[in-house]
């Protein structure tokens, strides 16, 4: 799975953002989109992360959750 599959299973990963960045408003979710360079910004904003830490951070969230979409 890739970003362009997560923006056609956006419900489900929105739940899982929620999960992993439990701040994050239904609002500043919903504006992301599927669009990780939209994730990575509000990470930064909203967490005071460096762009390499949101990248991590964003890194590690995929590898967690489309390994388990891919069951």
């Amino acid at each position: 799975m890739n970003w362009d599959t997560m923006k056609g299973d956006w419900k489900r990963i929105k739940g899982k953002i929620r999960e992993k960045w439990g701040e994050l408003t239904d609002d500043e979710i919903d504006k992301i989109q599927g669009r990780r360079e939209q994730l990575e910004g509000l990470l930064q904003k909203k967490f005071g992360l460096a762009k390499d830490e949101a990248k991590r951070q964003i890194d590690a969230f995929e590898l967690d959750a489309f390994k388990h979409s891919e069951v």
